[in-house]
């Protein structure tokens, strides 16, 4: 928890069935934990896809930003300064 900054959120992802177990909080110092589980759904993403490329689905991108920016990613949307979804760019 010490990695978190005050207040602060951390997010574990899990694939599958299994679980492990609750994680670690600290609401003294504000922050929170939450797990999200995710499943792969090839014909779901393919649909997704078919509905952006036939401009039913629109998502706003509000920026491109490189990962060395992710601390100021965050930074942006924890005082509400993000008008959309950022893009992180990987090297």
């Amino acid at each position: 928890m010490g990695a978190v900054a005050d207040p602060g959120q951390l997010t574990e992802s899990h694939r599958g069935l299994v679980g492990h177990g609750q994680l670690s909080q600290d609401p003294a110092r504000g922050v929170r934990s939450a797990s999200l589980w995710v499943r792969s759904d090839g014909a779901q993403l393919t649909e997704l896809v078919a509905k952006v490329d036939a401009g039913k689905l629109r998502v706003h991108v509000a920026a491109h930003r490189p990962v060395a920016e992710l601390a100021a990613v965050h930074e942006d949307a924890g005082t509400g300064r993000l008008s959309g979804k950022t893009v992180v760019l990987a090297p």
